[in-house]
């Protein structure tokens, strides 16, 4: 198990692609090796952190259309 991210003073931002109201994901890009993400809509609930690499696969896969549309 590893231990949890100080998120507390995360410096969040959602892409430029958001449109005001749209459902919108924010990252925060301070911490080397690593992407937190967490839902704009709620922003003092949970937050994931995923390694750089995994987060990078799967913004690739989204670009590259490998989950569909919605």
């Amino acid at each position: 198990m590893t231990d949890p991210v100080d998120l507390t003073a995360a410096s969040w931002f959602k892409s430029s692609h958001s449109q005001n109201g749209g459902s919108c994901v924010e990252v925060a890009p301070d911490y080397p090796g690593l992407v937190p993400v967490r839902d704009s809509k709620d922003p003092e609930g949970p937050a994931l952190v995923f390694p750089t690499a995994t987060f990078a696969a799967f913004v690739a896969g989204v670009k590259a259309g490998e989950f569909g549309t919605v």
